[in-house]
């Protein structure tokens, strides 16, 4: 594909992710917050949620599922959506939530508190709270907005890829900081996912205060 197709292919799903988004800025009459967490599957380290609103004329091109960018253009994006974004938010969940309540519970809270930091911001700028909230593929109970659980929602909206980008590269930084603080895992390469490397780094040096108890009971039997 030539570069000018590419920029196309960028420019036409700009345009298909924020008229995702308006169809429910129109049903709320209000704001679109788009919500995602990073951080379920890794066998160390926190869950992380972000929640953000955009302003209307944020029309940048190339935004997407974090999954699909490189590190450096999720970086970016990160500095442009968060000195664009007229909101957002964050909310964490440390390995011993995640321990205690399990993960998706975990992930769950860390939204929770993402969209209330973004719904105290959007009240402080503009007055207002968010008209429809959107989530990748999961909703909240007792929830004080209209939302929806949107399958592959980090594909198909553009608050929620957003979202993506912002807790992506939070987590990430996260990750790196506790590679100084716990060397020999590769934290700063695996971000806390099950790599060979950090299994050996397991065997060697034994779990560390941000590891996930639960997430290596089977590690732990199989090494018997």
């Amino acid at each position: 594909m030539k570069k000018a197709e590419r920029e196309a292919l960028k420019i036409r799903r700009l345009k298909e992710m924020k008229a995702f988004d308006g169809q429910f800025a129109e049903a709320g009459r209000g704001f679109v917050c788009g919500v995602d967490e990073v951080g379920r599957g890794p066998l160390a380290g926190p869950v992380l949620a972000a929640a953000v609103v955009l302003p209307d004329g944020f029309d940048i091109p190339g935004i997407d599922d974090s999954k699909k960018l490189s590190d450096k253009k999720r970086r970016e994006f990160n500095d442009i959506i968060l000195e664009r974004a007229t909101a957002y938010g964050f909310g964490i969940r440390d390995n011993s939530v995640i321990d205690e309540i399990n993960i998706l519970n975990a992930a769950k809270e860390a939204m929770y508190d993402a969209v209330r930091e973004a719904a105290d911001m959007l009240q402080t700028r503009r007055g207002s709270e968010p008209g429809f909230v959107l989530f990748d593929a999961v909703s909240l109970e007792n929830f004080p907005y209209p939302q929806m659980a949107i399958v592959k929602g980090d594909q198909k909206s553009l608050s929620i890829a957003a979202a993506s980008i912002i807790a992506k590269v939070r987590r990430d930084d996260l990750m790196i900081k506790y590679a100084e603080d716990y060397p020999g895992y590769g934290f700063e390469r695996n971000k806390g996912y099950g790599t060979k490397a950090h299994y050996e780094g397991i065997r060697q040096y034994g779990i560390t205060p941000i590891h996930r108890k639960s997430f290596l009971k089977n590690f732990f039997e199989k090494s018997k």
